[in-house]
Formats: structure tokens, sequence, C-alpha cells
């Protein structure tokens, strides 16, 4: 996962909107849909509303709070951390599966279906890879067959469990890398070459013929000036095109949805044109990594409402319009919030220079923030003839 520098498959029943509207009143009490979860509003549009998990928090008795709104309010999961390679093989040849296993055990005691993340990535890989990369030890032909192991071991592991994976994870640069000219970047690319994309995919498939397999990215909301020498938009899309053309089994597009309220970002309808684009492809989308961070000037650690107050509503506007464009789009399937409480956001520790935090939906105290009000309000009142249910997506052979 990056931020912007710039600017078991789970089944949840879908809840039809008569259904939905026609809940009984409690003790003489008008329904009111603003008390219902976001999974439960989600439902009514076939979309699983989600959040990472932070599998530490999640079994800390003395932060009960966190669990209780992990189950309650989402209808997906995500492993922070604990499906990286790093986290799932730290020693070669020795498996950490406790706490992956404990998020599939949470979402199965909770009717939440999960997003695999992430297969591979160019960070938080073992040491005893990299340096074995760098010191000779491991060779090309060896590192492929590790990465072929790895990923036949971990998907066969959660066979039948996994919803979604996030088969192949930020593997394009951006434009103000070295080169500016957009390219396979990482690890994976330097040593491997881009084919190692295409054969992710096909070990992925070979390992589970039901998960849907998608490509993961940051900064591809929207199009820009569609020249793939500096769109990184348009560089996936003819990526993926392209993995089409070739018969590769990719079922879906990530975009992480990461963004500031210090940049101007996008709006509805360029975000709905960009996930339009890549349905037409036949691919599935999903936003999987949605924060919405903010600059902690000297006046916002200050508690100045001023400051505040703009923050939050950018926040929120930022939040409502990945939603919508999500709902938008039949074939988005999913919404992802990276982490749902400021208390345990990975945003502050990644970025102090200047500080930033104020990322999520809910604050250090679990009170919602205006950011999720929003996103209750897209989910309720978007309806029929722009927004209909889901278009579901099976697993490309």
């Amino acid at each position: 996962m990056k931020l912007r520098r710039w600017i078991a498959t789970g089944v949840v029943a879908v809840a039809t909107v008569a259904t939905l509207n026609a809940l009984p009143a409690t003790a003489g009490r008008q329904y009111d849909p603003a008390e219902q979860s976001l999974r439960t509003l989600g439902q009514r549009h076939g979309l699983h509303i989600g959040t990472a998990v932070d599998l530490a928090v999640l079994n800390d008795p003395a932060d009960p709070r966190y669990r209780q709104l992990a189950a309650s309010e989402f209808s997906s999961v995500t492993a922070e951390n604990a499906m990286k390679w790093e986290s799932l093989e730290p020693t070669r040849g020795s498996y950490n599966w406790g706490p992956a296993d404990e998020l599939v055990a949470f979402a199965r005691q909770n009717n939440q279906s999960i997003r695999g993340h992430v297969l591979v990535w160019h960070n938080q890989l073992p040491g005893w890879l990299t340096s074995g990369v760098a010191d000779g030890s491991i060779s090309k032909e060896e590192l492929r067959a590790l990465l072929k192991k790895h990923i036949t071991t971990v998907v066969s592991r959660y066979k039948g469990k996994i919803w979604q994976w996030d088969v192949v994870n930020e593997a394009v640069s951006d434009p103000w890398d070295n080169p500016p000219t957009l390219h396979y970047k990482g690890f994976w690319a330097q040593h491997l070459g881009p084919g190692y994309i295409a054969d992710a995919f096909r070990w992925a498939r070979a390992a589970d013929p039901k998960a849907l397999l998608f490509y993961n990215d940051y900064n591809i909301e929207a199009f820009g000036s569609g020249d793939p020498a500096n769109d990184k938009t348009q560089f996936v899309y003819d990526m993926a095109r392209q993995l089409r053309a070739e018969g590769v089994p990719i079922d879906g597009i990530g975009s992480q949805g990461h963004l500031g309220t210090q940049y101007g970002n996008y709006d509805t309808l360029q975000v709905a044109a960009a996930l339009k684009k890549f349905s037409g492809l036949g691919l599935a989308t999903a936003f999987t990594e949605v924060d919405v961070r903010s600059q902690l000037t000297e006046g916002v650690q200050a508690g100045d409402s001023a400051e505040i107050n703009p923050r939050l509503q950018a926040s929120a506007a930022n939040f409502s319009v990945l939603l919508r464009a999500c709902l938008a789009d039949r074939h988005c399937l999913s919404f992802t919030v990276w982490g749902f409480t400021d208390k345990h956001s990975w945003v502050p520790g990644w970025f102090s220079d200047p500080p930033e935090g104020m990322a999520t939906i809910y604050d250090e105290n679990y009170l919602p923030k205006r950011a999720y009000h929003e996103m209750k309000a897209d989910l309720i009142y978007a309806g029929p003839p722009y927004v209909l249910p889901r278009v579901p997506h099976r697993p490309r052979r």
C-alpha cells in the first residue's frame, strides 16, 4: 500500500430495497435506515463494505470495541499484514499461519467474506529471500520457483475461503520515479522481468479455481493524459487489456483509494468513468484500501476547529466520491477502508514530515466521523435507475 504524493468464498445475502424498507418498527418507533450498519446498507446494493484488520488489535482484550465494530459494521475483511510474505514465512520453510488463520476464523464466525492481501509485492518480503538474491545464493531460476511455491502454498491453504486475492500489488512505477516514463518496477520486475505478472495469476488460478484474482495499485482512481508514458491509470488499463488478450486469468482491478485532503483529487464522474472503462474489459473492480489523510498542522493539533472542520468535510467528500463511483458501476463488488479508526491507523506512523493523520471513518474514541455518515447517506439514498445491484463475476479459467 502507498499513499498519494501528488494529489471459503464469502457470500453475503443481498437484501432488496423493498425488504430493507419493510423492516418493522420496534416499540412503536419508526424504522430509520441511518441506524443500520454499513454492512447492512451495502447489502441493499449487493456491495461488500470491508475493512483492513490488525490482528494484534483484534485480539487485544483491553480494546474490545475494535473487535465489535470490525464484526458488526463490515461484510468483508482484509488482513492488514498477516498474509504478506514476511509475516507468513519469516524463516525459510517455516510458516506462521496463526494470525492469518485467526482472520479466516473471525470472518467465518461473522459471516464475512475475505480479501486476500497480498501474494506478490516488492515490499514486506522476508529477509532470507531478499538477502539470498542480493548475495547470489538464490539464482533467478530458484527465485521463480520460490515465487510459484509461495503462491501455490498460500492459495491452496485458503482454497475456497478467500473471495478476492490481490495477486500482484503495485507493479507499476510513478511519474516522479527515475526514469519518469512509466515502467514495471520493484524487486520482481528487476529479477524476473514483467512476465512474472502473468505467471502469478496462472499459478494462483491453478491453486484455487474459484477465487477472484485482482491486480491492485494506487493512483489509478481516474485517467489523466491518456498517455501510458505518464498516465498510470492508462498504463494499468493497457496492461490488463493485454493480459486478458493473452488469456491470463485476471478477474479484477483493485484501486487502493489512498487520498489526501491537501490534494485536488477527483470528482465522482471522473472516477466512475475509470471504473466503467476497466469493467468494459470484462473485469470486476473494487476499492481496496480507502483512507483520506490530512496534514496535522499546529492548529489541528491544538484543537482549532477552523482547521479541523474543513479537513473533516474534505475527508468525507473524498470517501463519498469513491463510494458513489463504485455504486454507479455494477461491476464494483467491494469497497474496503484501510482501517476504520484513527486509534489504529497506519498513517501517522508512516507520515511524520509533515505529520499526517485523521485518515479513517472513526476517531480515536471510536466515534463515527462525518465521513462515516456520508458513506451511510450514499448507501441509503442511492438506487434505480442509476444504481443497480452488482453484476456477479465468475473466476476465469
